[in-house]
């Protein structure tokens, strides 16, 4: 079995969601799960996608639907830590322009 695990943090005027695994079909109902918890009212979400290993369509319409979600509320999504394969989905499928981008893991993030 894949492991697969997402968790949050709260800091201030952000939530920092964790992923570490594959984000897929299977696994993307759980970030949904932990994200639709969150009040995201004027809130920064910073996605730290820096432990995935792969990610595939499901995981990239998940990710529009949680943008949507987060400028419907007054919110921001931001994405940290993709690595090159998930670029290359965001490139792929035209959407690499409607995030916001940090290269470096949420640590390293502002």
């Amino acid at each position: 079995m894949r492991s697969f695990d997402v968790g949050v943090t709260r800091q201030t005027g952000r939530f920092v969601v964790f992923v570490t695994g594959e984000l897929d079909i299977n696994t993307c109902p759980r970030v949904t799960e932990t994200t639709d918890a969150l009040p995201l009212q004027g809130q920064t979400l910073l996605v730290d996608l820096s432990a995935v290993r792969f990610m595939e369509s499901a995981a990239l319409n998940m990710l529009l639907r949680l943008r949507h979600r987060a400028h419907a509320e007054g919110g921001t999504l931001k994405l940290c830590g993709a690595s090159d394969q998930t670029l290359q989905v965001l490139d792929v499928s035209g959407t690499r322009s409607l995030f916001a981008l940090s290269p470096g893991p949420a640590q390293e993030t502002y």
